[in-house]
């Protein structure tokens, strides 16, 4: 009976992270149409991925505000600059600010 029941939990989980990655994609499409439809999408994503203990993977993750939790879209939601060797992406929405290190050719 437990083999099943942890056979049950790791189908759950691929589902899970399945449809996580099928409501960013819509997130993403209904963002220029109707902001409040995507930013249910990324709620919505949010919460699948709590309930079934699945993490957003970092590609995505990298798309989300950590203050508001709205999705992020250079020029439409946020805005990128480098900096110092960092890119930073601020949310236009609340203000938030994500940095992560970039490194070039031009700073060696």
């Amino acid at each position: 009976m437990a083999k099943s029941r942890k056979n049950n939990k790791a189908v759950a989980r691929n589902i899970a992270q399945e449809r996580i990655e099928y409501l960013f994609g819509l997130a993403r499409d209904e963002l220029s149409n109707d902001p409040g439809k995507s930013e249910r999408y990324v709620s919505l994503a949010r919460k699948i991925g709590m309930r079934h203990r699945v993490s957003i993977p970092a590609e995505l993750k990298r798309n989300l505000c950590r203050k508001c939790g709205s999705l992020l879209a250079s020029g439409n939601t946020s805005r990128t600059r480098f900096k110092d060797g960092y890119v930073v992406i601020t949310c236009l929405k609340c203000g938030g600010i994500k940095r992560y290190p970039f490194k070039s050719s031009y700073n060696e």
